[in-house]
């Protein structure tokens, strides 16, 4: 084990270099299983984007508890970066929890059932019916 220090709360910079920080550290004894950064989609929708993102961090601490560190991060001035943490569970870690994508990277995933599979695509809108098919 280790001591972890991470942030919560929320930062800003305006363009003129001003910052507005509003966040707070926490510290705790643990270890880190694992880390992934999920980068945001570019203003045409097509490729990815490395000015905006997403970087999810698990620890299992000194007493055993799951937690989950996001960052919730931009390069562009006037939007916040935003920092939470969660405690998770091995079924927020599963192949259809909250946090599939970071469990599968710490060993927690499995592959999904058909099912499964069948009832996230159905449940996810795809381009074509948000924006129609294209001419």
């Amino acid at each position: 084990m280790e001591s972890i220090t991470v942030l919560v709360g929320s930062a800003v910079a305006g363009s003129s270099g001003q910052t507005n920080d509003n966040t707070q550290k926490v510290e705790f004894e643990a270890e880190e299983l694992a880390s992934r950064t999920e980068y945001g989609l570019a203003r045409d929708g097509v490729g990815i984007t490395d000015s905006r993102g997403v970087t999810e961090t698990l620890y299992k601490t000194s007493d055993g508890r799951l937690v989950v560190h996001v960052k919730d991060w931009t390069h562009w001035q006037g939007e916040p970066d935003t920092y939470t943490i969660h405690e998770a569970t091995e079924d927020d870690l599963s192949a259809t929890g909250r946090w599939a994508a970071l469990g599968a990277e710490a060993g927690y995933g499995r592959p999904l059932t058909l099912d499964e599979a069948i009832e996230k695509l159905h449940g996810e809108a795809t381009e074509a019916e948000l924006f129609g098919a294209p001419d």
